[in-house]
């Protein structure tokens, strides 16, 4: 893929996932085909801080965990009241980094 292409997508999309990881990204991008740049370009990312925010707000009920694809854990959160207020307050300082981690297995699958 042209290089031009791919620091564009990651001057985009850097925020989304984790600083050491946005190399390793780069290098499999300019490794795939132009084929896959539509998919790339079009492909929505979910924002940590976004998600930290509904943490903040609704992570007792788990509406955190549902947003970034980890339905067991958000029905977990929802049935135990975000188990007894403990888990929530953790999930405030873990879910950032869920989030990230969400968005490179949705990147992974295209490249």
């Amino acid at each position: 893929m042209d290089a031009q292409k791919v620091d564009l997508f990651i001057m985009t999309n850097g925020k989304f996932f984790e600083s050491h990881q946005i190399n390793v990204i780069r290098n499999r991008m300019l490794q795939v085909d132009e084929s896959k740049w539509s998919i790339l370009s079009t492909t929505q990312f979910k924002d940590p801080t976004t998600i930290l925010i509904v943490s903040l707000l609704a992570g007792a009920f788990g509406i955190d965990r549902f947003m970034i694809g980890d339905t067991a854990m958000g029905i977990g959160k929802l049935i135990t009241c975000g188990g007894f207020g403990i888990w929530t307050i953790v999930d405030w300082f873990l879910i950032q980094k869920a989030t990230r981690e969400k968005n490179i297995e949705k990147i992974q699958r295209f490249l």
